[in-house]
This record gives C-alpha cells, sequence and structure tokens, in this order.
C-alpha cells in the first residue's frame, strides 16, 4: 500500500495522482465516444440546408432545425473543451482540477446532446408524418434518455452503496 493512498477505503492502492491519471484516461474514453456521434450529427444537420426538400419546411421545422444546429455546435464545443483545458493545463500539475472541469463539461455535453438527439428525432417525425408524431417520438426520446443516462446510472449508485 502507498504511503500517501488516495482513499484507504477503495480498495485500490493509488496515489492522488496516479487516481487523477485513472481518472483523466476513463474521462478520456467517454469523450471519445461522444465526440465522434456528436460530430457526426451536427456534420449531418449542417447539410439539410443544401438538400432539395429544405425548401418545404415550414418556419416552425427550420425554426427547430435552427435551434438544433445551435445546440449541436454547444454539444461540440463542450465535449471539446477538455482538450483545450488540458494543452492549456498540461504540465501545471493541475491534473484534479483538470478532470473534474472536463467531467463538468462532459455532463452538460450530455445534456445538450440528449436534446440535439431527441430534437433531432422529433425533427425528422414531424416532417415525415405530423407535428403530433413529431412531439411524440421528441418526448419519449428525451424520457428514454434521461431515464437510461440519468435515472439508471443514479439507482444503480444508490443500490451499491446500500
Amino acid at each position: 500500500m502507498h504511503k500517501h493512498d488516495a482513499n484507504p477505503d477503495d480498495g485500490r492502492d493509488e496515489t492522488h495522482n496516479e487516481r487523477a491519471d485513472r481518472n483523466w484516461n476513463e474521462l478520456l474514453q467517454e469523450l471519445r465516444v461522444t465526440q465522434t456521434g456528436t460530430q457526426i450529427l451536427t456534420g449531418f444537420l449542417l447539410t439539410i440546408p443544401f438538400q432539395q426538400r429544405f425548401e418545404d419546411l415550414d418556419a416552425y421545422q427550420k425554426d427547430l432545425y435552427l435551434v438544433l444546429v445551435v445546440l449541436a455546435v454547444l454539444a461540440t464545443a463542450l465535449f471539446v473543451a477538455p482538450v483545450s483545458l488540458h494543452r492549456i493545463l498540461f504540465g501545471r500539475r493541475l491534473k484534479p482540477e483538470l478532470v473534474t472541469a472536463g467531467g463538468r463539461f462532459a455532463r452538460a455535453g450530455l445534456v445538450v446532446l440528449a436534446l440535439v438527439m431527441a430534437g433531432s428525432a422529433m425533427l425528422i417525425f414531424d416532417v415525415v408524418l405530423s407535428r403530433e408524431a413529431g412531439w411524440t417520438v421528441g418526448i419519449a426520446s428525451l424520457v428514454l434518455l434521461i431515464v437510461s443516462w440519468g435515472l439508471v446510472p443514479r439507482l444503480l449508485a444508490r443500490r451499491a452503496a446500500a
């Protein structure tokens, strides 16, 4: 056991620096998945105005589309922000602060990504079927994302702590 174990009760034998390094590496793995998906979704959204049917969209659909583009760019910015933080903070022995800030950016990015995903489904169903179908699928998608990304992890954590 290390002389200065970060948390002697967690079953790991690591210093504060080793813990920060491990947490940073785990965060990077999460960000790789979310960055790729978010960038693909953003790229897809950016091509829509260049499609022939874009002019057929009504004002509501165009407004929803523009909101989704702004949210997609915001999600991309939030998921890429930890990379910028790392570049600026690299070598300054601020890994725990980097992990904390990066985690906050990632959580905010997930919230915005959920809105983009649900909103994109909403727009597609609105265009293809009806406004009601769009709202139904948008709300159902958002509920699914909130449950799977938010509620289930909290329930698992609560159960593990009990």
